[in-house]
């Protein structure tokens, strides 16, 4: 769905005063209402989706993303919920990478590894509003030239566009004044039995549309090749449970990740519009996730380092198991895997990535 189809039959946004940061700055949050019963709330830190609310097959309305309530918790208590991540998301080993012969150094704030963009990413930082119409909100944001380490004076936009049939249109846009490198997408971790449910999503039915993945060293980088997953805890390609995987320590892929925290080689490739890249299923609550994009790749996270220190909506202690997160993108580490497809960009040659998130129920 392009943003012009999803703005043809969206319906309405609210705009609001959502509190400050510690440091005082302003927070607004804007509401995207559908006519269908699907809502999503924007905040413009970190351009963060701060919840979606729901029906389920009863009609019961839950919120199925993990956050928290106060805007200022996700500058005091930072993990990635919902949040834009750039301008690099996942890893890019030893924070390093060569561009044009010049070896470029990020910050380390993954152990030996640079992730989602650095100490400062695009997630920690609050964003412009630069219009709310037609069911749709865009916020910008200007990255400096040296940005965490990377290269360019960068310009970027984010637009959320909701349509009445519960399809969340996500847009990223960016443009540079000299060659950098850009990989943006959305953090959100879900439940779709509800945020704060007893329940946690391990239980949900995943399918990924993908014969392969993109296997991990010890600290996480891919290796280069591609590995199929027939045969393997990794096969989602005519659905699976995603617990009945999870703690399979005969794959060496999953004890090194805590479980599931790797990359799927989406079969469509990178294109030119959505692709459907993942569908989550709760069948209790019948609440159906579909995620497409434009991109190659897409990042099953099943929640391995929520430990029961992040307490979120309502007060509500998140643990291992408790959200999923599909995260569309080029592969991680690309930099520094020729194979895997370029996440340069160019003066004159602007980025785009275009995700939706639909929610539905299952008949």
């Amino acid at each position: 769905m392009t943003l012009a189809a999803a703005q043809a039959d969206a319906a309405t946004a609210k705009r609001e005063a959502a509190g400050a940061l510690p440091d005082g700055t302003a927070v607004e949050a804007i509401t995207l209402i559908a006519k269908g019963g699907v809502e999503a709330r924007i905040l413009t830190y970190g351009a963060t989706l701060q919840a979606l609310r729901g029906p389920d097959r009863n009609g019961k309305v839950a919120d199925v993303v993990l956050g928290y309530d106060d805007a200022r918790d996700y500058a005091s208590h930072p993990n990635y919920f919902g949040v834009t991540v750039g301008r690099y998301a996942n890893r890019i080993g030893g924070g390093r990478f060569t561009l044009d012969g010049k070896t470029y150094q990020l910050p380390l704030n993954d152990k030996v590894n640079s992730l989602h963009g650095g100490t400062k990413g695009f997630d920690k930082q609050p964003w412009r509003v630069v219009s709310v119409k037609d069911g749709s909100v865009t916020l910008a944001l200007t990255s400096a030239d040296g940005d965490q380490g990377y290269p360019g004076k960068l310009d970027v936009t984010v637009t959320y566009a909701m349509s009445d049939d519960g399809a969340l249109t996500i847009i990223f846009g960016a443009s540079t004044d000299k060659p950098t490198l850009v990989n943006m997408t959305n953090h959100a971790i879900f439940n779709l039995a509800g945020e704060g449910s007893p329940r946690d999503a391990m239980g949900h039915r995943l399918t990924i549309p993908a014969r392969a993945i993109t296997p991990v060293d010890a600290n996480l980088i891919p290796t280069g090749e591609l590995r199929p997953v027939a045969d393997t805890v990794f096969d989602f390609q005519s659905g699976r449970v995603v617990g009945d995987g999870l703690r399979d320590g005969r794959d060496p892929q999953i004890v090194m990740g805590h479980g599931y925290d790797h990359n799927f080689a989406l079969d469509k490739g990178l294109t030119t519009a959505p692709g459907l890249a993942a569908r989550l299923e709760d069948p209790v609550s019948g609440r159906v996730l579909e995620v497409s994009t434009t991109e190659p790749g897409v990042q099953l996270y099943t929640g391995n380092f929520l430990d029961g220190t992040f307490i979120g909506k309502s007060k509500h202690v998140y643990r291992m198991g408790d959200g999923i997160a599909l995260e569309p993108q080029k592969f991680p580490d690309s930099p520094n895997k020729p194979a895997f497809a370029s996440a340069r960009v160019d003066p004159g040659k602007p980025y785009r990535h275009v995700m939706i998130y639909k929610l539905s129920v299952a008949k």
